[in-house]
C-alpha cells in the first residue's frame, strides 16, 4: 500500500519560489567588489534569477551542462545559485584562492560551458581561459560600463547586459530530483582536486536540517553574515537554507579583513555569523586592539577546522556571542555534526558545559556515523575516549566522485572522513586529529589539535600548528609552529612551559618554531603539508 501524498519532486527552484512569495521584501545586502554597499531582497533574486535562466537557454547548453562562477560572496553569486540549478543546469562553484594550473585542470575536468567571473579575479581569468577549451561564453560579472575596452578574452560579456535584455517570466522546469544540482571540488590537498556532485534532492534535504534548531537554527527573524565562502561546499547551505526560512542575508564580497567583517556586522545588525577560525581571529584581534562590542551579533558558526578553546571563550565570555562549532566536508554537502547542548546537560557547571562545546557535536538528523579501528575495521564504543577513524553515510553524502573509479569509495555503505574521533555516550562527537596529521609517538597517539588548542591559548601567540618530526627512538615527535601576535615578545621556553599541567609530559611538543605566516589552503585551513615542507632541514633539538 502507498501513501496518498501528492508527488512533487524536491528541487531548488521550490526554494527561490517560497522566498519570493512569503518573504519578498527580506534585504539582501552585499558589499561589491566595486566597493559600494548594494541593497536587494528575496523578490529581486527571483526576478533575476529567472532572467538567467532565460540568457542561459539562448547559450544553447543541454540539460545538466556545467555552468561555473568565480565569484565572492555577493547577491549576484546568489541570483546564479538559483538561475543555475533552478533551470536545470549544474553551478560549479570554483575557488579563485587556487592555482591558475589547478583552476584550470578543474574547469576542463568539469567541463564547465559558461563562466561568469567578478572583475576582482580578472587577472586569474586572463590566465587562464586559453587553457579552458570547453568553455564557450565568458562573462564578468559587472555592467557594461565597467567592461574593459581591451580585456584579451575573446566575446566577453557583461552579467547585466546579458541579464538585462531577457524576461522575467519564466517558468521553472519540473524534472528528476536526484539530478545534478551543483558541484565542488575538493580543496586537493594530495593529488588532483575531486569533484563532489549534489543533487537537488540532497540539497534540499540538507537545508532543511541546516534550519532546525539543534543545527544553525536560521529564521526569518535573522540577519545572517555568512563570511564561509559560496564556493566552499555551497556555504554550508546558509543560502539554501536563507530561501527556505526567509532571512536576511549580508554579503562581505572580498572585504574579510577584520575591520570590513565587524564593521558589516554592526551596520546591518547581523544576528549570526558563519566562518573559519582564521577570519574570526582577524576581526577579535581588531575588536581588541580598538575596544570595541558587538550590539546584535547572538550566534556565530565556527567550522571548516576545529574552534580553539581560547576563541570560543572570548566570544562567549568576554562579548556574549554564543558558539555554535560545526563539522563536516565537502563530501557531506558539508553539515555532519553541530555542538548543540542536550536537555540533560543543562544543570551542568559552566566548566563542564564548556567542556562538551568544544567538541564537534551531536550528528545532524540525516546524518548516521561512527568511529572504527583503522586495522580491523571493527566498529568501537562510544565512551569518549577511545579513538578511532570516522565514517559516516546519509542522504547527502556523496556515494563517488565525478568521473572517478568510486568502487571501493564506500565500506558497506559507509564514507571514510579520513578524521580520527572519539564519540562520547551522549553521542557528542570529536575530532582528535587527520588521519594524516596524527603524531605516533612510541606507539601512543598524540593529538596535533590538542597540542595547538594549549598553544593558542597563549596570550602572545596568534596562530599556532603542531606536526611531526622524524625520530629515531620514538618515530615522531611534536613540534609547535608559532606565529606571534603582532608586537608581542615570546620565548621557546616561555611557550614550552605554558604546557606545563595542561597535557601529559610525553605530549609537550619537543620545540617550538617560531615563523612569520602558516600556509594556507584554499579554504582557510592550515597547510601541514606545506609546513613540512618549509621546515625538511630542521632537526630536532639534541639529533
Amino acid at each position: 500500500m502507498l501513501g496518498l501524498m501528492q508527488d512533487q519532486p524536491l528541487l531548488i527552484s521550490m526554494l527561490i519560489n517560497h522566498a519570493e512569495r512569503h518573504h519578498a521584501d527580506a534585504e539582501i545586502i552585499s558589499r561589491r567588489v566595486e566597493g559600494d554597499i548594494h541593497r536587494s531582497n528575496w523578490g529581486e533574486v527571483a526576478k533575476r534569477a529567472r532572467q538567467i535562466a532565460n540568457a542561459l537557454g539562448g547559450e544553447n547548453l543541454a540539460f545538466g551542462d556545467r555552468v561555473a562562477t568565480l565569484a565572492w560572496n555577493s547577491y549576484r553569486h546568489l541570483e546564479l545559485y538559483f538561475g543555475i540549478s533552478g533551470s536545470g543546469h549544474v553551478l560549479h562553484t570554483l575557488n579563485p584562492r587556487l592555482h591558475p594550473d589547478q583552476l584550470s585542470w578543474i574547469v576542463n575536468h568539469a567541463e564547465d560551458q559558461v563562466l561568469l567571473f567578478d572583475m576582482s579575479f580578472l587577472p586569474l581569468v586572463q590566465a587562464v581561459h586559453a587553457k579552458c577549451p570547453t568553455v564557450k561564453k565568458w562573462i564578468a560579472l559587472c555592467d557594461a560600463e565597467a567592461l574593459p575596452a581591451d580585456s584579451g578574452i575573446p566575446g566577453l560579456v557583461a552579467y547585466e547586459a546579458w541579464i538585462g535584455a531577457q524576461s522575467t517570466d519564466y517558468t521553472w522546469p519540473q524534472f528528476d530530483e536526484r539530478s545534478a544540482s551543483s558541484m565542488c571540488y575538493t580543496s586537493g590537498t594530495t593529488g588532483n582536486p575531486k569533484g563532489v556532485v549534489y543533487s537537488h534532492r540532497s540539497t534540499l534535504l540538507h537545508a532543511w536540517a541546516a534550519a532546525a534548531p539543534d543545527c544553525l537554527n536560521m529564521s526569518s527573524r535573522d540577519s545572517i553574515l555568512p563570511v564561509v565562502p559560496m564556493f566552499h561546499a555551497n556555504a554550508w547551505a546558509i543560502p539554501y537554507t536563507a530561501a527556505a526560512v526567509g532571512a536576511k542575508l549580508v554579503f562581505p564580497g572580498g572585504a574579510l579583513d577584520g575591520k570590513s567583517v565587524y564593521d558589516l556586522i554592526e551596520q546591518e545588525g547581523v544576528t549570526m555569523a558563519a566562518g573559519v577560525p582564521t577570519v574570526w581571529q582577524m576581526m577579535l584581534g581588531h575588536m581588541e586592539a580598538n575596544g570595541l562590542r558587538f550590539s546584535t551579533l547572538k550566534n556565530t558558526v565556527i567550522g571548516g577546522s576545529a574552534c580553539p578553546p581560547a576563541m570560543l571563550n572570548t566570544f562567549v565570555d568576554i562579548y556574549g556571542v554564543d558558539v555554535l562549532h560545526a563539522w563536516g566536508m565537502t563530501e557531506m554537502s558539508p553539515l555532519g555534526t553541530v555542538c548543540v547542548l542536550k536537555g540533560n546537560q543543562a544543570g551542568l557547571d559552566a566548566d563542564a558545559q564548556r567542556a562538551v562545546r568544544l567538541k564537534q557535536g551531536r550528528a545532524v538528523f540525516g546524518v548516521d556515523m561512527k568511529i572504527v579501528d583503522p586495522e580491523s575495521g571493527a566498529e568501537l564504543p562510544w565512551d569518549g575516549k577511545t579513538y578511532g577513524d570516522l565514517l559516516v553515510k546519509g542522504p547527502w553524502i556523496t556515494q563517488g566522485y565525478f568521473k572517478l573509479d568510486n568502487s571501493n569509495l564506500l565500506v558497506d555503505g559507509w564514507f571514510h572522513t579520513g578524521d580520527v574521533a572519539t564519540i562520547d555516550p551522549d553521542g557528542f562527537m570529536q575530532i582528535t586529529d587527520r588521519s594524516k596529521d596524527v603524531i605516533k609517538s612510541g606507539g601512543e597517539w598524540i593529538s596535533s589539535i590538542d597540542v595547538e588548542n594549549i598553544a593558542m591559548a597563549h596570550p602572545a601567540v596568534a596562530m599556532a600548528a603542531c606536526i611531526g618530526m622524524p625520530h629515531p627512538k620514538w618515530d615522531e615527535r611534536p613540534i609547535v609552529v608559532v606565529v606571534k601576535k603582532p608586537g608581542a615578545e615570546v620565548s621557546r621556553e616561555d611557550i614550552l612551559a605554558f604546557f606545563d599541567d595542561k597535557t601529559a609530559k610525553w605530549q609537550i611538543p619537543d620545540d617550538v618554531v617560531f615563523v612569520d605566516a602558516i600556509p594556507l589552503g584554499a579554504t582557510g585551513k592550515m597547510q601541514k603539508m606545506a609546513l613540512r615542507e618549509q621546515l625538511k632541514d630542521y632537526k630536532l633539538p639534541g639529533l
